[in-house]
């Protein structure tokens, strides 16, 4: 099944996208242009990692809600030659001057506002990315970016949406809303839009690397910009980033190896999910049913309820023993498993996990070579600060902390928040199978799991996978895309599921990009209809 799809010539008499075929490079991205760049990247002779890198800036320009240089990044990289898995931590740490004992008043980390800007990694983890992966200079990989901000782009349908949907965000930082709003309003489709503070920062990371983000003019305009909007970030915190390259954790499904990032990112909750979902013949279910929406919806319950528990950054563990391994283990997953009922809901809920303003790209070089890369902002404008004559909008990751003494991811000095963004990466026999990724904060380890099963329980191809409908539990509702037959969803609710119908693209169901290889060599791309990117390949 690995190498051939049960389904064939589905197209064109459904409807939807074709899945992209190539037999060098490939590159998945939700924006056109910023796909363009990576594949470019790739013409000139550059890495999977570098094509990335090129795309995430482009797109910190090209979508600036979701994604940008005061956000954080991951990715996971596998190198041909070696069959090596890398991860790449690039994940800021809280203020080294906040303290859980300073905020407990406040009940819950704000939303919005400085108290929730944690060091913004993602441009120090562009450089190392280059540095270790690639071979082409960071500046011309930057190129791309700087003209989108310089010379002005036409504003993607999507974007124009989330954009609109999050001007009230925009109004509360008056910077945020000269450099977002600059009409007064949201931009719409298809106007063009530049952005030269941004560009000069570009320029200026371009000439003299990351430090010139980290250190000197733009990193004390990113601390003032913070510290005036009350929070604590300061210079020190800034320059002493760095990114963490760490062993990825993992788990087989079906015979695939399925790569995550370690905590504090929320990967272990989807490679908990296959493992519980593993024990049961998916396969012999109905794609749209709902036996296998409910399965999943249960074994996700109890993957959150232990991501929520658990989970966070492990350089400020107490524990004895870091759950990582035990959370992800067959004998925990088998135990898991006798407490899902096939017949009646669970009524255990956690606590969902809020944000969701992400970008998620991939790319596959000549060589072999796969980088599974994503950059956030976490919610639409982050903090809604944006650092004066910069440019750049700093993210709120400080919202996932929690504001309980003695809780894993309690809130604490140069402490990482449990992180939402996660990269995926899957070989076979040490062969590179797939990098995949589905964006959207809860969304994306029930993402994970549903891709994967698309493609191994049930044989689709790439692009089908990544268009079939999907379903978000959250807050204990089940949100499910339109195209689920009335029926099932009739089967669901007497199950005891409180559900939600949505549309046949729901934006909550995040959005997908994955790339497979096949057994001979071709690289098959999919990318999702419901943003406004495409698959490319040569």
């Amino acid at each position: 099944m690995s190498g051939r799809y049960k389904t064939v010539g589905r197209r064109p008499d459904p409807g939807g996208r074709s899945t992209v075929f190539g037999t060098r490079g490939t590159v998945a991205c939700e924006h056109p242009s910023a796909a363009v760049a990576g594949l470019r990247t790739l013409d000139a002779g550059g890495t999977a990692a570098d094509a990335c890198v090129a795309m995430a800036a482009a797109m910190a320009v090209l979508s600036p809600m979701q994604t940008g240089m005061g956000g954080d990044a991951f990715l996971l990289y596998y190198e041909a030659e070696t069959g090596q898995v890398t991860g790449v931590n690039g994940a800021g740490g809280a203020p080294g001057a906040v303290t859980v004992e300073k905020l407990m008043d406040l009940g819950e980390m704000p939303e919005l506002g400085g108290l929730t800007v944690t060091v913004p990694g993602a441009v120090r983890l562009w450089e190392d990315a280059v540095n270790q992966f690639g071979n082409q200079p960071l500046a011309r990989l930057l190129e791309p970016a700087w003209e989108f901000a310089e010379n002005g782009h036409p504003v993607a349908e999507v974007v124009a949406r989330y954009w609109e949907e999050h001007e009230d965000v925009l109004r509360t930082n008056e910077a945020a809303t000269r450099t977002f709003l600059p009409e007064g309003r949201a931009p719409v489709a298809g106007e063009v839009f530049s952005q030269v503070d941004l560009a000069a920062t570009i320029w200026a990371v371009a000439e003299r690397g990351a430090d010139a983000f980290y250190k000197g003019e733009i990193a004390a305009s990113i601390a003032r910009s913070t510290q005036e909007a009350g929070g604590y970030l300061s210079v020190e915190d800034l320059a002493a980033h760095e990114s963490t390259f760490v062993e990825p954790i993992s788990a087989d499904y079906r015979g695939i190896r399925v790569y995550e990032i370690a905590p504090p990112g929320q990967g272990v909750a989807a490679l908990e999910m296959l493992n519980i979902l593993e024990g049961f013949d998916l396969a012999s279910t109905d794609s749209l049913g709902a036996d296998r929406i409910h399965l999943e919806v249960e074994a996700k319950k109890l993957a959150f309820e232990d991501l929520h528990n658990e989970i966070g950054d492990p350089e400020f563990w107490d524990h004895a023993e870091i759950p990582t391994r035990r959370l992800i283990s067959k004998d925990y997953a088998e135990s898991l498993r006798g407490c899902i009922s096939t017949e009646r809901t669970a009524e255990l809920a956690a606590d969902p996990a809020p944000g969701g303003d992400t970008t998620y790209l991939c790319a596959v070089d000549a060589e072999g070579n796969g980088c599974s890369f994503i950059n956030s902002l976490y919610k639409g404008f982050g903090s809604g600060i944006v650092a004066e004559g910069t440019g750049v909008c700093l993210h709120n990751r400080g919202k996932s902390f929690r504001l309980e003494p003695g809780h894993p991811n309690a809130i604490a000095p140069g402490k990482r928040p449990m992180h939402t963004i996660i990269p995926g990466l899957a070989t076979s026999d040490g062969a590179l199978w797939a990098v995949f990724g589905v964006m959207g904060a809860a969304m994306q380890p029930q993402g994970h799991a549903q891709l994967l099963i698309n493609l191994l329980d049930y044989g689709m191809d790439p692009q089908q996978a990544v268009e079939h409908p999907r379903h978000r539990h959250e807050d204990d509702v089940l949100l499910i895309e339109g195209r689920v037959p009335e029926d099932e969803i009739a089967r669901l609710r007497a199950r005891g599921h409180r559900i939600d119908v949505r549309e046949d693209f729901m934006i909550p169901a995040g959005g997908a990009q994955l790339i497979r290889i096949l057994e001979n060599g071709v690289r098959a791309c999919g990318s999702d209809p419901r943003k406004d990117g495409c698959a490319l390949a040569q």
